[in-house]
């Protein structure tokens, strides 16, 4: 997932508060592996409990469940737990159009937008290559600088089907 996933606004929270409200941690489960799928339900039980006692220990106990759940999926990445991070964070412009397609039950704007994207990007790249193609050949400097600008569009083509294909 995106790394707005750590965020009091992100899915994980989303699916945090929709436990509390319906008492079904379920909800919640599916974004931590299954190695810790004990332990976060023993932290909602207790969340349930506390919660009981008044809406300022409602309030502490819920960011507890928060960061725990949080914790333990970032660990099921495999990445390390920062804390949660504020709501409202701009994450760019696909994680929203992303989030909005799958609402939705359409990807098309997500995949417009990349498109678009990438179709920029690699223009320009290729475009700043090409137009330092017919240099002078004994002009190292011309040459190293055509050079990088090959490079990047080659390796960054290659690198982005790369990550498309393999994840």
């Amino acid at each position: 997932m995106a790394p707005h996933c750590d965020t009091l606004d992100g899915p994980v929270v989303k699916a945090c508060q929709l436990a509390l409200e319906t008492g079904n941690v379920n909800y919640v489960l599916p974004f931590v592996g299954e190695k810790s799928e004990k332990e976060l339900k023993q932290i909602f039980d207790k969340t349930m409990k506390v919660r009981e006692s008044g809406p300022e220990v409602a309030e502490v106990a819920d960011l507890w469940f928060f960061e725990n759940s949080v914790r333990l999926h970032r660990e099921s990445e495999g990445k390390p737990y920062t804390g949660l991070k504020a709501a409202g964070l701009d994450w760019g412009p696909v994680v929203p159009l992303a989030e909005n397609d799958i609402e939705e039950g359409d990807p098309s704007e997500t995949i417009d937008f990349l498109k678009e994207t990438l179709q920029d990007v690699l223009e320009d790249k290729f475009l700043r290559a090409t137009s330092l193609k017919n240099r002078d050949k004994n002009d190292v400097r011309s040459s190293r600088e055509y050079t990088q600008a090959m490079l990047d569009f080659v390796l960054f083509s290659h690198h982005l089907y790369k990550y498309m294909t393999e994840g």
